[in-house]
């Protein structure tokens, strides 16, 4: 069996583990795949933990708590070497299950909640060495009705699996089409930097890369952007307009992209620079101040052009470079709910 087939397979007790989750489960079927040393980075406000239990310990067991019946649902796994040989796995889906208590502040709704994630697992002699991962929190906050920041450009919504029913990239692994996809997106990508250093928005040549009915589905906070139209007016316009320095300090980050069919993915850590200006972005007012942003994708090809664009965005990280503590915000909305303490705001 080819590599990235045998690394598929590899975590297809995890995965199954979280569908039907059980915290014993899924610390076991961890244990069972993962380097003793192996180093997980999530989202904040998780960040990077080193070894199994203490991640189960600080991201599960809490999370378990709040949804007891939760269960995870993969709708991408696909799974490739990247050009410097490293082995990844890639996963997109989201987790549910009834909200039940307090999780990281957000108050319970008593009713069915769903959060996106992408994880990315690197694999090196057989054994999970490092997790890269993205949680879609501000998904939580919108759904309990506790939204801390400005509102989204774009459209809101359950984010859909791939509309060609083809995430779960069977094997055997094609090198030759993985490669292809692959090139396509970091072509498209570096297409998208010329502007607006290059040039307008001719330079980027985007009905050269993206399908006329593609979809940019972003993260909770910027929404979902349809066509190239979509694309600009709800993401890359205002995302320029207060950062037009993106792109330009490529040698302080490191890409991991893969492909697998038709379908491509990058991860990173992370995998942007640029600084808060001009006018600020997502009603946030311009800093100055230069931040990092860890974005992690997955890209689906149709007849040679992208139809799909799932993106996931740290938010609260970019807040919290720029001095924004988005959880006290959220105990200070809801301080007076039932389940907050009143007089500390925090959550029973």
């Amino acid at each position: 069996m080819d590599r990235p087939s045998v690394h598929k397979e590899l975590i297809a007790p995890l995965r199954a583990a979280m569908y039907d989750f059980d915290l014993a489960d899924v610390r076991e079927a961890l244990h069972a795949i993962c380097a003793p040393d192996v180093v997980f980075r999530l989202a904040f406000p998780f960040e990077t933990t080193v070894g199994v239990d203490a991640f189960v310990d600080k991201v599960f067991v809490p999370f378990f708590k709040a949804l007891p019946d939760l269960e995870r649902r993969d709708h991408i796994v696909m799974a490739g070497p990247t050009t410097a040989g490293d082995d990844w796995v890639g996963c997109g889906g989201f987790y549910c299950g009834t909200f039940t208590m307090p999780w990281l502040d957000i108050p319970p709704t008593g009713h069915l909640l769903h959060m996106r994630f992408h994880d990315f697992y690197r694999v090196l002699d057989g054994k999970v060495v490092e997790m890269q991962a993205l949680w879609d929190i501000p998904e939580v906050m919108m759904q309990a009705g506790a939204w801390p920041m400005v509102p989204s450009l774009g459209r809101e919504w359950h984010v859909p699996a791939p509309a060609s029913n083809d995430g779960i990239v069977a094997g055997p692994y094609d090198a030759v089409q993985g490669s292809e996809t692959c090139q396509h997106v970091v072509d498209m990508l570096e297409h998208l930097k010329r502007h607006p250093a290059q040039g307008g928005p001719e330079v980027m040549e985007m009905a050269r890369f993206w399908h006329p009915r593609m979809t940019w589905y972003g993260p909770s906070g910027i929404g979902t952007g349809r066509g190239i139209a979509g694309f600009r007016n709800w993401h890359q316009i205002p995302f320029l307009a207060g950062m037009p320095d993106r792109g330009q300090y490529i040698d302080e980050i490191n890409y991991h992209f893969f492909g697998d069919r038709n379908f491509a993915a990058v991860t990173g850590w992370p995998d942007m620079y640029q600084t808060l200006t001009h006018g600020g972005w997502l009603g946030i007012a311009p800093t100055g101040k230069k931040i990092e942003m860890r974005s992690l994708d997955f890209w689906r090809l149709e007849n040679g052009l992208i139809r799909e664009n799932w993106v996931l965005v740290d938010l609260l990280h970019m807040y919290d470079q720029i001095g924004v503590d988005v959880f006290a915000r959220i105990r200070e909305f809801n301080k007076a709910r039932a389940g907050f303490d009143p007089e500390t705001g925090i959550a029973l």
